[in-house]
């Protein structure tokens, strides 16, 4: 047998290029799980491979010397590198299908095993020897197992990378390293195995490639190959990368474009298109589209007190509390600063309104904020689409519409939307926009309500009542006008005019001689959360030089409680002037004692609700006295508002209330009316009564 031997220079050169062969191959592998192009990639890969493989086989070769003249036939030479590129192909299929189990590794590390060892015994043969090449069976079957083993390392090594994050760059090596070495390993038994009889004869020497040009040739070609992947690898991971960061920048402006970036949840271009869809499958299917408006009542009041930090923190809870209630299949969203909608899918009305009930309790509960306690209630409305052809507009309208009755009827409850609900609603933009010039064209005006000194038999303050005299439809209740200006914010500026002429005719009174006159001013839940209600104050009692005292501002109770912190903030504020301070509608609310006790004021009014039951409800008389005896024990006025008939006078009286209001006692005038009727009684010291029923008044602005 001819004896051959080895240029180990190049058996170096053939382990290096089987290295590189390898983790050129499992960066295209790495590239193929994470890009979107992955057939591209998979056959780069398998390119890549299957070149690198059989540019180590024939480099192994051309170290490789016999001492005879050698070629390589260049027919079989090319089918030998084909195989190698089919049978890379054909691995890297096996591992990146999406669920890769042990069989399909096992399954593609034969094939790839028998693959490899048929293209190295292809090429031995492109060495055309006569005689053949005769081969030791036990290597050669050892070559053909180390070829497999290597085929699994290699694909086990392939899945592991997928699962890789850290360290990528390390970790190719070191598996490129191993791979290489298998490869090398397959290569040399089988070249062991290869006996080549003496006086054999190369046929490919002469007609074949040369081994120094096929020398050029494989070292040229692996290298830029190598070169070529590489760079083609890190373009692609910075394309990718781009491409991923243009996506999420996409996303991300979607999400911003379809979402509330505060509460996660789908805004009004999203929900509109939401309800589009639904009303569409409703129409098809028959079935019913519901949606609901929800309104948080006295938000505004929390926002502007507490800082809009606290503000949107409450949003995100409330909006948090809404979606755990409502199924995942319906839609919440938030339409505006405290407004969500939600819309039902395939329900009964009846549904909607035990949904409806069910928010409305979750919203009332209280939200702790640094250890306050904040309450707001919810006022709901309702639209059912059951016409065929029902719009967007029309549905989410008929919602708001039946929200604004709901608010104007009383917050706190939910209302469904009735046809005849829409005059009401043309009639209230309509006065809406009517309102905003009533001051400027002279249509308001201030009544005032005499407020009568049970013990001293007099008149010592009065009232201050607003009143609208429309040039069309007449005198308009403030029960009306009123929640109009409040939800359309018409209420800030109205309610500086009414303090502001409030205190201009304290100090036409004064100047007729009545120095104690004290004049009362409700003030809005919407006013008083406002951040420059004190500045207005000091304002106006400085512009018309009116004493502190003569001024008492009134606060509903429901109102004061809604932030009792921020209340007895401003409160304390406003009673350190020296303006007294009256708890309007006492006994409708849900204050504690312990509030009401640290709130500065210096007068409770009862709710004309309770007196005007007082004398046929034992409950209502019961609770009438047990307010009158709480104020006193705390040390202040109690005021009976609505006292319209004598024995409710009496009765009040009798429990040593301070102080009666009411149509008995004398109804809103206006200003020259009400002093004109009342300096009339200006030398009655004694209480009596005149022919029409009514007290006869002594006024005692002088004391």
């Amino acid at each position: 047998m001819l004896v051959g031997n080895y240029n180990y220079l190049l058996v170096a050169c053939s382990l290096l290029v089987a290295i590189l062969a390898s983790h050129t191959a499992l960066s295209m592998a790495e590239r193929m799980h994470v890009t979107q192009n992955k057939r591209w990639w998979h056959v780069c890969g398998s390119v890549a491979m299957g070149v690198g493989i059989w540019s180590m086989h024939f480099i192994g070769m051309l170290a490789f010397s016999l001492p005879i003249e050698l070629g390589y036939d260049l027919g079989l030479t090319f089918v030998s590198l084909i195989i190698a590129v089919i049978v890379s192909y054909f691995a890297l299929w096996q591992v990146t299908v999406q669920q890769v189990n042990k069989r399909h590794v096992a399954v593609g590390a034969i094939l790839m095993g028998l693959g490899i060892s048929t293209m190295h015994y292809t090429g031995m043969e492109a060495m055309q020897m006569f005689p053949a090449i005769e081969y030791k069976k036990s290597l050669l079957i050892l070559s053909v197992l180390i070829a497999i083993g290597a085929s699994y390392a290699a694909l086990n090594i392939i899945l592991w990378m997928r699962e890789r994050t850290e360290a990528i760059y390390i970790s190719q090596i070191l598996a490129a390293t191993v791979m290489g070495l298998a490869i090398v390993g397959m290569h040399y038994t089988g070249m062991m195995a290869a006996q080549f009889p003496v006086n054999s004869i190369c046929g490919a020497a002469g007609f074949g490639v040369q081994t120094e040009v096929l020398a050029v040739l494989v070292g040229l070609g692996s290298l830029m190959l190598f070169f070529v992947s590489k760079l083609a690898s890190v373009f692609d991971a910075k394309a990718t990368f781009f491409m991923q960061s243009l996506d999420a920048a996409n996303q991300q402006l979607k999400t911003q474009a379809l979402y509330d970036q505060l509460t996660k949840l789908p805004n009004r271009v999203l929900l509109e298109e939401r309800v589009k869809q639904a009303l569409h499958q409703a129409n098809h299917h028959k079935h019913l589209v519901i949606y609901m408006v929800v309104n948080l009542d006295g938000f505004k009041s929390i926002n502007d007190s507490m800082g809009p930090s606290v503000g949107d923190a409450f949003l995100k809870e409330t909006a948090h509390r809404i979606r755990l209630i409502v199924e995942k299949q319906h839609t919440v969203a938030r339409t505006a600063g405290d407004e969500f909608a939600v819309v039902l899918e395939q329900v009964a009305p009846e549904e909607a309104a035990a949904l409806a009930e069910e928010i409305i309790t979750v919203v009332k509960a209280p939200v702790i904020f640094d250890g306050k306690e904040l309450v707001i209630s919810a006022s709901v409305g309702i639209a059912v689409s059951f016409v065929n052809g029902e719009t967007y507009e029309d549905i989410s309208f008929h919602a708001d519409v039946a929200l604004q009755h709901k608010k104007q009827s009383g917050k706190n409850g939910y209302r469904y939307y009735e046809d005849a609900m829409n005059v009401d609603a043309a009639r209230n933009l309509e006065l809406i926009s009517q309102l905003r010039h009533a001051i400027e064209f002279n249509q308001l005006s201030l009544h005032y309500q005499p407020k009568f000194d049970v013990k001293k038999g007099c008149v010592h303050s009065a009232e201050a009542l607003l009143r609208w005299e429309h040039p069309k439809h007449g005198f308009i209740s403030p029960a009306k006008f009123i929640p109009l200006a409040e939800e359309s914010g018409l209420i800030v500026s109205i309610s500086d005019w009414v303090l502001e002429q409030a205190c201009r005719q304290i100090k036409e009174w004064r100047a007729l001689g009545y120095e104690e006159m004290n004049v009362a001013v409700n003030l809005s839940s919407v006013q008083f959360s406002q951040e420059n209600l004190y500045q207005s104050i000091v304002w106006s009692l400085a512009h018309w030089g009116i004493p502190a005292k003569c001024l008492t501002l009134e606060i509903t109770e429901s109102t004061a409680m809604q932030n009792v912190e921020h209340s007895l903030i401003v409160l304390q504020k406003i009673a350190e002037l020296g303006v007294k301070i009256s708890i309007d509608d006492f006994g409708t609310g849900y204050s504690s004692l312990l509030y009401l006790k640290r709130f500065p004021a210096s007068e409770l009014k009862i709710d004309r609700a309770f007196v005007s039951l007082v004398c046929t409800n034992s409950e209502d008389g019961l609770l009438v006295s047990a307010i009158i005896s709480l104020g006193h024990e705390f040390g202040l006025k109690v005021v009976a508002e609505g006292v319209e008939t004598k024995e409710q006078k009496d009765l009040l009286s009798s429990l040593e209330c301070d102080t009666l209001q009411g149509f008995y006692l004398g109804k809103p005038k206006s200003a020259v009316d009400f002093f004109l009727e009342n300096k009339a009684h200006m030398k009655k010291v004694h209480v009596e009564e005149t022919h029409h029923g009514s007290f006869g008044l002594k006024l005692s602005f002088e004391e």
